[in-house]
């Protein structure tokens, strides 16, 4: 949790971040944490918008949250992962991330996939302007449907 008088900034991610990207996704996606070569991929392949927040307490600065995204050759953009420490979740962190990224995205179309137990992702989703636009069956590891929520910029 932030703690009063601490604060929290979004800044641009780089592989010198893998480690606690890595911490992040272990943390946030337990059963679908994505395996190091994608992590070390997320963070260096060319055109991707990736983000961290860093949160800086007692003089010290911790990545909390992160967030990726591009645009596919169909001209729409994917968030390719979002994620929250579980305690700074509730803060706005979240929020500010993806503002953040759908504002790098210049693209007319943004769409994520999202599991349909997460209540509380599909909620914030909903108030930034995401619908529902598909239902991917079985998706994750564990054989949980996603759903593809879409937002038009247009």
């Amino acid at each position: 949790m932030v703690a009063p008088g601490s604060s929290y900034k979004i800044a641009p991610a780089t592989w010198r971040d893998l480690n606690a990207l890595r911490q992040i996704e272990k943390a946030c996606f337990p059963i679908d944490a994505w395996p190091l070569f994608d992590l070390i991929g997320v963070l260096t392949l060319p055109n991707v918008v990736r983000l961290k927040a860093v949160v800086y307490e007692k003089g010290v600065s911790q990545m909390v949250g992160f967030i990726a995204g591009d645009i596919h050759a169909d001209g729409v953009a994917w968030i390719a992962t979002i994620g929250v420490l579980p305690n700074y979740r509730g803060q706005g962190i979240g929020a500010a991330l993806l503002t953040a990224c759908e504002n790098q995205l210049k693209a007319p179309v943004i769409r994520l996939c999202v599991r349909q137990s997460n209540e509380v992702a599909i909620h914030m989703y909903r108030r930034f302007g995401y619908t529902q636009a598909d239902l991917w069956r079985g998706y994750y590891e564990d054989g949980e449907n996603a759903l593809v929520m879409e937002k038009r910029k247009i």
